[in-house]
């Protein structure tokens, strides 16, 4: 029994040594050059490292040269075997408005242990509210769209059935 306690301390001590030392900063960086050769570019005024996360505040994404969105906050959070990313007021430039959403105010992505293979996905803005799940092993995106809004702009891409709208596409 005592070996036990000993090993499960010591996993313990090793998951919490690898989660508070690991570095945050320099993974998004390296996301980031990453994002870079896809001419997508993110311009943050500061990055807060937590114990378990990380925080950019005013972000702005930039396009092959072009500013086209604000987002206030970007928040990660992993404890290894729960991990989440919270975007917190995404605003697109107002070209785009007749395109994409003009404001999504709050967007939840969700990855555990549990179900490895996916990711599921909620989030409320100017086209309503959606739920939604992105399919790591069959490399799908699904999203079901449960109070719609000001959605003119997305409706060619979506699809109707018996629920209501939704979205999928294969990546």
């Amino acid at each position: 029994m005592q070996m036990v306690k000993k090993s499960l301390f010591i996993a313990v001590i090793l998951w919490f040594s690898i989660l508070a030392f690991i570095p945050k900063a320099e993974l998004y960086y390296s996301i980031e050059k990453k994002l870079q050769a896809q001419d997508v570019k993110l311009n943050e005024k500061s990055i807060e490292e937590g114990l378990f996360s990380l925080t950019l505040k005013d972000v702005t994404v930039h396009v092959k040269g072009i500013a086209i969105a604000n987002i206030e906050e970007i928040k990660f959070f992993s404890v290894l075997f729960y991990s989440t990313l919270e975007i917190h007021n995404l605003q697109t430039d107002e070209s785009l408005h007749t395109q994409v959403p003009a404001l999504m105010k709050d967007a939840n992505f969700v990855h555990t242990i549990t179900s490895p293979l996916s990711i599921s996905i909620d989030a409320n803005g100017s086209f309503g509210l959606i739920n939604g799940e992105i399919g790591i092993k069959d490399k799908k995106i699904h999203i079901d769209f449960i109070e719609t809004k000001d959605m003119n702009m997305l409706k060619p891409m979506l699809t109707k059935n018996k629920k209501g709208w939704f979205y999928e596409k294969s990546f």
